[in-house]
């Protein structure tokens, strides 16, 4: 189920149904409305995310990314005390 959703919003994405920009349901609201367990939609999302073809506000919910905008992953904040801290 998880991959059946995630090759329908690939696709829906792709062919510009879901606009670039445009805020995805939430899980609960997605998974409610295709009677699926709230999880498939989960695993749909982070796939999709992961891929870098949606991304997430925190609690605004989840966008769906430019092709152009991947942002490089800075390096979190914790690894950077721990460095310091060994000099």
């Amino acid at each position: 189920m998880t991959r059946q959703l995630t090759d329908q919003l690939g696709d829906l994405i792709s062919t510009g149904g879901l606009a670039i920009g445009s805020l995805l349901p939430s899980e609960r609201t997605l998974a409610n409305s295709l009677g699926v367990a709230r999880n498939v939609v989960r695993g749909s999302y982070e796939y999709l995310e992961k891929a870098g073809v949606i991304q997430r506000e925190g609690r605004k919910g989840r966008r769906v990314r430019a092709k152009t905008s991947r942002k490089k992953a800075a390096p979190h904040k914790t690894a950077k005390k721990m460095t310091a801290k060994k000099r």
